[in-house]
C-alpha cells in the first residue's frame, strides 16, 4: 500500500487555506507554493534574491523532512513579481541547480502581496539525486 505524508510548517496560511506544505506520496512529492519568509523570525527580506535563497531553504527543509533533498527535484516552478529580477533570479537558480538541471518554468504574475518578490513550487522524486541519468542535448 501506498504511504502518504502530508507534511505541516505552522505557516498560519496552510491552516487559514487548509493546505499541506507538502506531500509526498510513496517516492513521489509535490512542495506547495513557498515563499521566502524566514520560518523563525517571520521575516522577509526586501531584496528578491535574498528571498530566493530563504524559498529555496524552506523547499530543502521541508524535503529533508521526508528524506528528500534539493537535488531530487525534477520540476520548479518560480514565480517573479518584477520581471527585472529575473536575471538575478536566473543566476540563484543556476548556482542552485547546476548539474540536477530540473524542468523549470519561470514566470512573473501578481503574487498574493507586494512584499512577496519571488515564489516557488516543486516537484520531487524521492532518491532522483542518486539515480543514473542519462542527458540528451538536441543541436537547436
Amino acid at each position: 500500500m501506498t504511504q502518504i505524508i502530508k507534511l505541516k510548517t505552522g505557516n498560519r496560511f496552510e491552516d487559514l487555506a487548509s493546505y499541506s506544505r507538502l506531500v509526498a506520496v510513496g517516492d513521489l512529492i509535490f512542495v506547495s507554493n513557498t515563499a521566502g519568509r524566514h520560518p523563525e523570525t517571520k521575516l522577509i527580506s526586501d531584496d528578491p534574491g535574498e528571498q530566493l535563497r530563504q524559498v529555496l531553504a524552506n523547499i530543502s527543509r521541508a524535503l529533508e523532512a521526508v528524506g528528500s533533498c534539493l537535488a531530487d527535484i525534477v520540476n520548479l516552478q518560480v514565480f517573479v513579481q518584477d520581471p527585472a529580477h529575473g536575471d538575478v533570479v536566473g543566476e540563484i537558480l543556476g548556482a542552485t541547480f547546476r548539474g540536477i538541471d530540473p524542468a523549470t518554468t519561470m514566470t512573473c504574475p501578481p503574487l498574493g502581496s507586494t512584499i512577496y518578490k519571488v515564489e516557488a513550487a516543486a516537484t520531487a522524486w524521492r532518491g532522483a539525486s542518486k539515480a543514473d541519468v542519462q542527458k540528451i542535448k538536441l543541436g537547436l
